[in-house]
């Protein structure tokens, strides 16, 4: 029987040592932001606000170069799912420490990263 892949797997990183202390096990980029209709959100206002303006960047360059606006919207991209796929790792990774350590994860920990990865489906499935 073959392993699951992970969201470590698809950024490429394998857990990290078991952190000094538990604590909240929300993504540290991303706290409790919302978006504009209530969802939790992604990625941090101040990172969001990045690829955005990179993007309309990429955008702009199409007319003057294309191929190149291809690219890098591909390499945006991608940069976008690794950082995404970092941001589920760790906040799985958070989770399996505090398991290993053979500590208790409060329910709220776990809906809330349950609702995040709920989320994140939803997101992709709609768009």
């Amino acid at each position: 029987m073959s392993r699951e892949m992970t969201t470590a797997d698809i950024a490429a990183q394998r857990p990290e040592p078991a952190a000094e202390s538990s604590g909240a096990t929300r993504p540290p980029d991303v706290d409790s932001e919302r978006t504009g209709d209530g969802r939790p959100a992604l990625v941090a206002a101040d990172q969001s606000d990045t690829y955005k303006t990179r993007w309309q960047e990429i955008q702009a360059h199409f007319v003057d170069a294309p191929q190149e606006a291809v690219q890098d919207a591909d390499a945006l991209i991608a940069e976008v799912m690794q950082h995404l796929a970092e941001s589920f790792a760790r906040e799985r990774s958070s989770l399996e420490q505090q398991w290993t350590r053979g500590e208790d994860v409060s329910t709220e920990d776990l809906r809330v990263a349950l609702t995040r990865y709920r989320s994140f489906f939803a997101r992709l499935l709609d768009a």
